[in-house]
């Protein structure tokens, strides 16, 4: 009966074996069958059946499997099958399979989001670990957990256009995840290989593109709402926060808010994920879940904590687990007093009477104006000398200029001559600042070379005409060539970031100083030959101070870091005031570093932009340093003592409900379970495969176990395969190189830094692991070793010699197609008796089924055997498919409960939400009220009908389980009998 088919169903349509994904029923009064090829020719293909138009589907029965004598040394074929099957049939548990075998120095606390992560029902998660902790390689770890449940077949990865490749980079060499990169070349590239006016999301399974592709291309937008990937991971997401008046983040977080229902998987990462305001994290959290707040200006931690929405550590939470893999930081603040020229500087800028709206006034606007222009002043003269000719220009533009703008302009006419003379002198001898660095650079004793390629030098300043500056008089002054020395900035278009990024990382590259603005403080690794970051100016944001530092001092720091702070001294007792100010915030982001956590507590506003607000209000309401100070300690207690403070308690600790008596590393750890294995390692288990695959045909493979390494010539349907990957991952010989070395491949991650060129910069030895594509093409390929619907019959010494055997497989999908239960079976008896249960597990261990451990005496005198064994499956099958039902009943009853739950939670969101929409109601005029209502409503219950259908698709079991024939299993003495018999 087709009504009978259920996701996880093995069906035969044209001829072609399917695995059934998906049921729905269909318009035709039918139903809509989504399914995964199984047998060669279509292995790996998606495919949509209507039951109604198709002439013959037949619903494959394992009972009538057929058993075929395996012919192959050891019994390496079965052993093969079996394996591939073992690695592909996980369980949605929240065990850890896979991911901590990353290529990556693995520490417990980066386990922590994947553990969350597998707990939810769908895997919704902002990981907001602080600066510098990992956040790429946690979400890639819970990514690959996903991958091997078959949970992320498609992937987006939506991050900053600098960070490009380096993200791409780092999921590639390290967990074999293929992102195609869609950057302005990329997009370029694909426009050349897929038809016009295709979408290149659905031609692609994984890419990775920049937000402000996204934002800014209409037609890519438009692709969106035409794809549906599995995993969507939006990279530095407070960028797509909702915040009121700023129109470009408005369309990020429309955009954002467009891809949030695109996945059934949503991963968030940031380490600022809020700007101090309850609507902005709002609406992270309601990317996520929809459903969880209901008022975005009022809610707290309770309305989505018990989702496991959240994970945000700082470097004090996890120092116990990192001691060998962070390094203490060294900080050198270098002081120098200010020149007489500066001086004279300061006192023009203080002479000033800056105007508003044709007049002068004192007071607060006219101390904002100084202190805006000193901004520019504290970075270097050459900024100042730009934005004092903006402030000159605007001023003479104007029709008609009163007496006081024109007496501003003589005063910024008198600022400008004073940068001018600083700007002219030979040498910038009086730019005290610039003269210091110098001077420690020169220094011996300081230890920079610029003929040393793994010490190198990263220079932060906020201004690009102080960083223009910098490159011509660093340049010049340390005899460095144009090639040792460049600007990274936000104006640059995405391939020039990301080729200026890759080429500081790369060993042999003559770049020997990176002059970056603030673009580069978010996320880019500049650490890998770089440990000392000088401040040229000041932030005036604990934040930045934060992301500039995370650039060096980050999880794989091999060296100590060095942080250099630029302090000038000045006579002027209120310019004097105002640097003490900023040197307060750098005392205050180191004591965050040690003992807080979270520098945002001092301030009491959580954006750089409000940060630098607060402090420029504070410089020009005239308060001294020690003021300053004092205001900044008596914000972070009234934070730590209010209870009410939403942001402190939003972020709060978990309470610790088990395992009290371990410590967080060891709780982790003990979440890792390996899946049960009939080979030694990955390398054993990729040479059997190749060596059967090489039988007769044309597969050219080399393998060295000395390094573990396996050398591949792909056949064409794994070069075909391979055209998914990014063309910077695709070998250019011809040849694919693996190793299962995790430290070769490491080494190979590091000398790949020293290419000359950006291909490369790629690699050349990859990692051989269950996630790589060509690992994954072994297992397709060698499941088809037997032909279809068929299983192997192997001989075994250590089982009773009337003893016969049948491993089973059988799984339990939800309506999605999703397994839910995975369990493994042996169903043996002993001579003509009936059928008993064995966990796989012990009977593996038992009949001694291990790669190479079997002699295979031949098939000779098998056919009575498997005439009898196939005669006696039907009865195995039933007693499998009992054990299932009985197993469905008891998991069926639980995910029952766990969905009334579910519901009955979303009943009451959905009923709260709509008591919001009455209150806000009641502010609005009577003639809006009723459209508002009326259209509102329609909103809330979709998003709750939405999320209900999921919920309910996710937590209910389908009732028939799938069980596959894996393997039959006889003593050997029954063929030798059944032989003389004959």
């Amino acid at each position: 009966m087709l009504s009978s088919i259920a996701p996880g169903s093995r069906v035969e349509v044209r001829n072609e074996e399917w695995l059934v994904k998906r049921v729905d029923t269909s318009a035709d009064g039918g139903f809509v069958l989504s399914c995964e090829g199984v047998s060669d020719l279509v292995q790996g293909r998606s495919a949509l059946f209507l039951t109604k138009l198709e002439d013959n589907i037949a619903i494959l029965d394992p009972a009538r499997t057929e058993l075929v004598a395996d012919e192959s040394n050891s019994f390496d074929a079965a052993m093969l099958f079996l394996e591939s099957t073992l690695r592909r049939c996980l369980p949605n548990d929240d065990k850890l399979r896979l991911g901590h075998l990353a290529v990556m120095n693995l520490v417990p606390y980066q386990l922590d989001p994947a553990i969350q992560g597998l707990r939810q029902p769908r895997t919704r998660l902002l990981i907001a670990d602080a600066v510098g902790l990992g956040k790429t390689l946690e979400a890639a770890i819970l990514t690959t957990e996903l991958i091997q449940r078959g949970r992320g077949k498609r992937i987006l990865v939506v991050t900053q256009k600098a960070m490009l490749t380096q993200f791409q980079k780092e999921w590639w060499c390290r967990f074999s995840i293929p992102l195609v990169r869609l950057d302005s070349q990329g997009i370029a590239r694909v426009r050349n290989r897929i038809p016009a006016n295709h979408n290149p999301f659905n031609y692609f399974d994984r890419t990775i593109i920049s937000v402000d592709t996204l934002k800014s291309n209409l037609e890519y937008r438009n692709y969106l709402e035409n794809a549906w990937w599995d995993i969507i991971v939006i990279d530095e997401c407070h960028n797509v926060a909702a915040r009121a008046g700023e129109e470009g983040l408005a369309r990020r977080a429309r955009l954002a808010r467009q891809l949030s229902t695109r996945s059934d998987t949503l991963i968030l990462l940031s380490a600022t994920p809020h700007d101090g305001s309850a609507r902005s994290f709002a609406s992270l959290m309601t990317l996520l879940d929809p459903t969880s707040i209901s008022d975005p200006d009022d809610y707290t931690r309770d309305d989505y904590s018990g989702k496991g929405l959240v994970i945000r550590r700082f470097k004090k939470d996890i120092k116990d687990q990192v001691a060998d893999d962070f390094q203490e930081r060294s900080v050198l603040r270098l002081r120098q007093q200010a020149s007489a020229s500066e001086e004279r500087a300061y006192e023009a800028l203080l002479n000033i009477r800056f105007t508003q709206s044709g007049r002068y006034q004192a007071g607060k606007n006219q101390e904002l104006q100084r202190v805006g222009l000193q901004k520019g002043l504290f970075s270097s003269p050459a900024a100042a000398r730009k934005s004092t000719e903006n402030r000159i220009k605007l001023l003479a533009s104007k029709e008609q200029t009163s007496d006081a703008e024109r007496e501003e302009i003589r005063g910024l006419e008198d600022f400008q001559a004073c940068l001018d003379a600083l700007l002219a002198e030979p040498d910038a001898a009086s730019f005290s600042k610039y003269q210091r660095l110098l001077g420690q650079l020169r220094d011996p004793a300081f230890g920079w070379s610029a003929g040393n390629t793994a010490d190198r030098l990263v220079i932060f300043s906020e201004r690009i005409e102080t960083l223009n500056w910098l490159l011509e008089h660093l340049r010049q002054d340390l005899g460095l060539h144009s090639n040792q020395i460049a600007v990274l900035h936000g104006a640059m278009s995405d391939t020039e970031q990301q080729d200026l990024v890759e080429r500081f990382g790369r060993s042999d590259d003559t770049i020997r100083i990176l002059l970056c603005s603030d673009v580069a403080s978010e996320g880019l690794n500049l650490h890998y030959f770089c440990h000392r970051l000088v401040h040229f100016d000041l932030p005036w944001s604990l934040m930045v101070f934060q992301q500039r530092n995370g650039r060096v001092d980050r999880y794989g720091q091999k060296h100590q870091p060095q942080i250099i702070y630029l302090f000038t001294e000045a006579a002027s007792e209120k310019i004097r005031g105002d640097l003490r100010i900023l040197e307060i915030l750098e005392k205050k982001d180191e004591q965050a570093v040690k003992n807080l956590g979270d520098p945002s507590i001092f301030l009491g506003v959580h954006s750089a932009e409000k940060e630098s607000e607060k402090v420029s209000d504070i410089m020009a309401a005239g308060k001294s340093a020690e003021e300053f100070e004092t205001i900044l300690d008596k914000t972070a207690q009234a934070k730590e003592d209010d209870e009410g403070e939403f942001l402190l308690r939003l972020f709060a600790a978990e309470p610790e409900t088990e395992d009290a008596g371990r410590s967080a590393g060891e709780r982790s750890m003990q979440q890792i379970e390996a899946p049960p294995s009939l080979f030694e390692s990955d390398f054993a288990y990729a040479k059997a495969a190749l060596e059967q695959l090489s039988q007769g045909q044309k597969h050219r493979f080399w393998s060295h176990s000395g390094g573990q390494v396996i050398s591949l010539t792909p056949p064409p349907d794994l070069e075909e395969r391979l055209k998914q990957l990014p063309r910077e991952a695709q070998v250019h010989d011809g040849q694919y190189h693996l190793s299962a070395d995790k430290d070769a491949v490491a080494r190979a991650i590091e000398e790949a830094r020293q290419a000359k060129s950006e291909e490369e910069s790629w690699p050349a030895l990859q990692y051989l692991w269950p996630q790589h594509p060509i690992m994954e093409w072994l297992g397709d390929r060698v499941l088809t070793h037997f032909g279809r619907h068929r299983a192997p019959l192997i001989q075994s010494p250590n089982i009773a010699p009337d003893e016969q055997a049948f491993v089973l497989m059988s799984l339990i999908p939800n309506r999605k197609g999703q397994p839910l239960l995975v369990d493994w079976q042996a169903a043996t008896r002993r001579g003509a008796g009936v059928f008993a249960l064995e966990p796989f597990a012990e009977f593996i261990r038992r009949a001694g089924l291990r790669a190479g451990a079997l002699p295979n005496r031949g098939p000779g005198g098998t056919g009575p055997v498997i005439t009898s064994l196939q005669q006696a499956l039907s009865g195995a099958i039933r007693l499998m498919d009992q054990h299932m039902a009985d197993l469905c009943r008891s998991f069926s009853a639980d995910l029952s409960a766990r969905l009334a739950n579910t519901l009955a939670e979303l009943k009451a969101m959905q009923e709260r939400q709509i008591h919001q929409l009455e209150l806000d109601l009641e502010k609005q005029l009577e003639t809006v009220r009723a459209s508002r209502r009326s259209r509102r409503s329609r909103e809330i219950n979709k998003v709750f009908d939405d999320y209900r259908g999921w919920v309910e698709d996710t937590l209910t079991a389908e009732p028939k389980p799938w069980i596959q024939v894996m393997l039959a299993v006889c003593h050997p003495d029954q063929i030798v009998r059944a032989g003389a018999s004959s």
